[in-house]
């Protein structure tokens, strides 16, 4: 598979037509196995899947976020197979994200077993090989952009870990053994042992 490919996208027809959520949902339904993205322009766009060693890096990125959210308590923690409807109507699936328990239980239960509307508190994207650098950094833009906090692009093909907040420059880290999430995640710290090696 070419280094450049990252994932397949879908327009529904002509210019300025888009999927609706009606259409995005029967098509997830019909397919279950395919991880997909909807854009806010209503563009489709089909995951390929990870490479075996990205999975493994996810495992342990999600095995340990989980430990944390479970202790901490003060919020609701999802894995990438989660997608979320953005205020801009984009539907995302962050490969970890948070939400924080007020707002997560704000939300109906009709709400809660669709894709939730809503943009969580907390967003990390775990760069693979076949994923751009500049791609991910647009899911963080539009993450902020829709409400986030805090977010990760974790890029192990660079050994950087970008930190994305409101209304600060982004920050990036050099081959960190950790990374904090304070404030909003209080004590928080994230080990990149076997996620950035």
């Amino acid at each position: 598979m070419p280094e450049n490919t990252e994932a397949v996208i879908i327009r529904p027809g002509p210019p300025h037509e888009r999927f609706s959520d009606e259409g995005f949902a029967q098509f997830c339904g019909q397919h279950p196995e395919l991880r997909v993205e909807l854009t806010s322009q209503g563009d489709m766009i089909i995951m390929l899947p990870v490479v075996s060693e990205s999975g493994k890096r996810n495992f342990k990125l999600t095995g340990r976020f989980f430990v944390w959210a479970e202790a901490d308590g003060t919020g609701v923690g999802f894995d990438s197979s989660t997608g979320f409807t953005l205020p801009n109507g984009a539907k995302r699936s962050p490969d970890v994200s948070w939400i924080r328990q007020e707002r997560w239980d704000a939300l109906s239960d009709e709400h809660k077993e669709d894709f939730a509307p809503i943009c969580p508190d907390f967003v990390v994207e775990l760069r693979s090989r076949f994923d751009r650098l500049a791609t991910l950094q647009g899911k963080m833009d539009e993450h902020l952009d829709n409400g986030a906090r805090l977010g990760w692009p974790i890029d192990p093909i660079e050994k950087r870990v970008h930190i994305y907040r409101p209304d600060f420059p982004v920050e990036v880290l050099e081959n960190p053994p950790e990374v904090s999430g304070d404030p909003l995640l209080k004590g928080f710290v994230l080990r990149l042992d076997g996620i950035l090696a």
